[in-house]
């Protein structure tokens, strides 16, 4: 079941999107909230598998609101939801954490979809979103979509450390460490954990 909280300052569009989810089945919305602060509120109080929350709200705004979740709980998966598709936001929204990033002009049927696939621990991105511009635009390349703590798995990786060790030095589940893993693969663009170990070789000193 994915426990889903939703943070967007405009609530017609929340009763839109709990319209949609309210027959889908393996989904519970535990909590809405309509600026940053309430929503860590209900993630401290519901603990969602999700978060979908917009960029721009009052209080605290979603990137910082994320950074703060993902600092926290870093199994909570959170999916941007917000109307801008400017690099620098999507790139501010990743490395604070976040695992897929859609705009608020998509089919709700897509947004079903960007729920369903962060929930399993994968990246999405919205499908006008051009993820191979945002690489070169992004000041730090590849490295800059790595969030915080997937760069420091990283470094851990290339001192060869297992997914235990990892788990067991930064106080996180090994699934955490696996699903880290899985989406550095993914973000990197490489074919697997073999070319992850030898990324992490190449970028020992560099990080």
């Amino acid at each position: 079941m994915i426990r889903l909280a939703i943070a967007e300052d405009h609530q017609s569009l929340i009763d839109g999107i709990k319209l949609l989810l309210e027959y889908e089945d393996g989904i519970s919305i535990v909590g809405t909230a309509n600026d940053g602060e309430a929503l860590l509120v209900i993630v401290e109080k519901k603990r969602p598998n999700v978060v979908l929350t917009d960029i721009r709200m009052p209080k605290m705004d979603g990137i910082e609101a994320t950074r703060q979740i993902k600092k926290k709980y870093p199994e909570i998966y959170v999916l941007a939801f917000t109307m801008f598709d400017q690099i620098e936001a999507i790139q501010k929204m990743m490395d604070a954490g976040a695992s897929g990033y859609i705009l608020k002009n998509s089919s709700l049927k897509e947004v079903l979809q960007a729920i369903i696939t962060v929930s399993k621990g994968d990246n999405y991105f919205d499908a006008h979103i051009n993820t191979n511009a945002l690489n070169k635009e992004s000041p730090t390349k590849k490295k800059g979509l790595l969030t915080k703590r997937q760069i420091e798995i990283l470094e851990l990786i290339a001192q060869g450390k297992t997914s235990r060790e990892i788990a067991d030095l930064l106080f996180i589940g090994i699934h955490t460490v696996d699903t880290h893993r899985k989406n550095m693969v993914r973000i990197l663009g490489l074919q697997g954990k073999g070319e992850l170990m030898r990324y992490a070789l190449e970028k020992k000193y560099r990080f």
